[in-house]
């Protein structure tokens, strides 16, 4: 079963903001969606762009280097929803934003 690991805190992920985070030498994407965070890998599936630096808007990050976009709760890609980027497990407690690998 995985574990939950702290990789940010919440007050420095404010509502409508994506950020990466490295967790275990991976690189995760965070996103606050209206006080609900959301972790997927930081990588797109394109040519590798990094999510976490991407434009966030309502549910859906657009990668900064080729504007594909995915919905942060599913990872789907919304031209091809069977292009799917991970997704991770989250808890907040408190300020603390744990993810689960």
């Amino acid at each position: 079963m995985a574990e939950f690991v702290k990789v940010a805190n919440l007050s420095e992920l404010a509502s409508g903001v994506a950020r990466a985070v490295e967790v275990n030498g991976k690189s995760i994407a965070l996103f606050n969606v209206n006080g609900t965070v959301y972790a997927t890998d930081n990588t797109c599936l394109h040519q590798g762009g990094p999510l976490g630096e991407g434009t966030l808007e309502g549910h859906v990050v657009t990668c900064p280097w080729h504007m594909w976009q995915y919905n942060v709760t599913t990872g789907e890609n919304l031209e091809d929803s069977l292009l799917k980027v991970e997704t991770y497990p989250v808890q907040v407690e408190g300020d603390d934003i744990k993810v689960a690998l």
